[in-house]
């Protein structure tokens, strides 16, 4: 999917530059207008609203929709949560702690203090969801 993205911000950029015209010329090949760029200018600011709109569509958007959904999830975490950091340490919370930290059980009395924003979401999830595939297969 992120190749049909690529795709288009491509074309929506080659859309742009085919319109600009140097500084001087007119774009009609040689002959010289006093118009400038021949009317070439509304055309030029309708493709960089394009563009635009694109980055921040397949861009931006996607990436604050996800920062969301992390904050969400960090927020939503409790005591006896199974999670993995993003260096791969799996573990369970012990505590958490009021300084944006907290305490992960990582064997039984083995404790390490870690960052809440260091926890990944997508690992944490892959790994709950394998846990419950497991307890469901086992009834």
């Amino acid at each position: 999917m992120k190749s049909i993205y690529s795709y288009l911000v491509s074309f929506a950029v080659a859309i742009s530059f085919t319109a600009c015209v140097p500084p001087g010329a007119t774009g009609t090949g040689g002959s010289s207008q006093s118009g400038g760029a021949s009317g070439f200018g509304g055309f030029q600011f309708i493709f960089l609203g394009l563009m635009i709109l694109v980055f921040w569509l397949f861009f931006i958007r996607p990436q604050a929709k996800k920062a969301k959904n992390q904050k969400n999830f960090i927020q939503n975490l409790q005591k006896g949560d199974k999670i993995v950091t993003i260096a791969g340490i799996h573990g369970s919370i012990n505590k958490i702690n009021e300084d944006s930290t907290l305490n992960l059980e990582v064997s039984p009395g083995s404790y390490i203090k870690i960052e809440k924003s260091a926890i990944s979401m997508e690992w944490t999830a892959a790994l709950n969801k394998a846990a419950a595939a497991t307890t469901a297969d086992k009834k």
